[in-house]
């Protein structure tokens, strides 16, 4: 198995003139240099490893130019492509989904609506062998300053309210605002830190974009992690993993988080149910299902 990462193929414009040239590609074409220079870098890197490959899973296949998909066709047996974004948020999935042999999705909306298959993200974590129980805050969450900061407002606001420790970040790199509830930033915090702060929250919390129903990967970080969550999907309670002991789901208007909630530790899910969601689980599903299936 082999994995290329595109955001290594790092893009930069040679001057402003690209930029513009780039703007206009865009605008009228449909075209972007960026998608055109990540289409290349895989495929020159695809082409050194000198083999036909049985499957080649593309994920976020919108960051790739429609030619350079086709390409791909080249080297491998099966393309597939998986998007954990929507749609409606991101219209220019609708551009590569014809490409592809056969597609995943994470929103089921899309799947009906473009006779897509339907695949969850996946744990990519694991718990600790000594889980941490002196928890220095109840819930934890950080995102970037967007849409979202509305609710995210909310619910800070009735942790406060009822003395409920957490750690809520909004990254902002434009500037700082004050609140008692919110701590705001204009500097990225390291991956490092973020696993500190999860390690040290016995609670995450989860805020779906609007129009969204696919399921984050802050769903699957709990679980992997042996967590409790909050959240605004409502759509979580027809998972098979959906236990109302260990996820609370909120509503976006009134975000009422009951105290209740933090008395009672995680409870494991069954196991077999555990496996599906793990990469492995995951792999299984979108490629091997797939193969099986020609």
């Amino acid at each position: 198995m082999q994995h290329l990462n595109f955001d290594e193929y790092e893009y930069k414009y040679q001057n402003s003139l690209y930029r513009i040239y780039n703007f206009f590609l865009k605008t009228f074409f449909k075209r972007n240099l960026k998608t055109i220079h990540y289409g290349k870098k895989i495929i020159e890197n695809i082409n050194k490893l000198n083999e036909i490959q049985d499957v080649i899973l593309v994920i976020k296949g919108d960051f790739i130019d429609p030619k350079s998909i086709l390409e791909l066709k080249k080297y491998g047996k099966k393309t597939i492509g998986y998007f954990n974004d929507n749609t409606q948020r991101c219209p220019k999935i609708t551009r590569v989904l014809p490409f592809f042999d056969e597609v995943y999705s994470f929103e089921k909306e899309d799947c009906e609506k473009y006779n897509l298959k339907f695949a969850t993200n996946w744990i990519y974590n694991t718990p600790s062998s000594e889980p941490n129980k002196n928890y220095k805050y109840k819930v934890f969450n950080i995102i970037s300053k967007d849409k979202r900061l509305k609710i995210l407002s909310k619910i800070a606001n009735n942790l406060q309210a009822k003395n409920i420790s957490h750690k809520i970040i909004v990254h902002n790199k434009k500037h700082i605002e004050k609140t008692s509830s919110i701590e705001f930033i204009t500097e990225y915090v390291s991956l490092s830190e973020i696993n500190e702060y999860t390690n040290n929250s016995q609670v995450l919390l989860d805020i779906n974009r609007k129009g969204q129903t696919g399921l984050t990967f802050r769903v699957f970080e709990s679980i992997g992690l042996h967590k409790k969550l909050i959240t605004t999907n409502t759509d979580i309670v027809n998972y098979d993993f959906y236990n109302p002991n260990n996820i609370l789901v909120i509503d976006e208007k009134n975000p009422e988080i009951p105290v209740t909630f933090f008395d009672k530790e995680y409870e494991k899910i069954p196991e077999e149910i555990f496996k599906k969601y793990t990469t492995k689980g995951w792999i299984e599903h979108v490629v091997f299902n797939s193969q099986n299936n020609n």
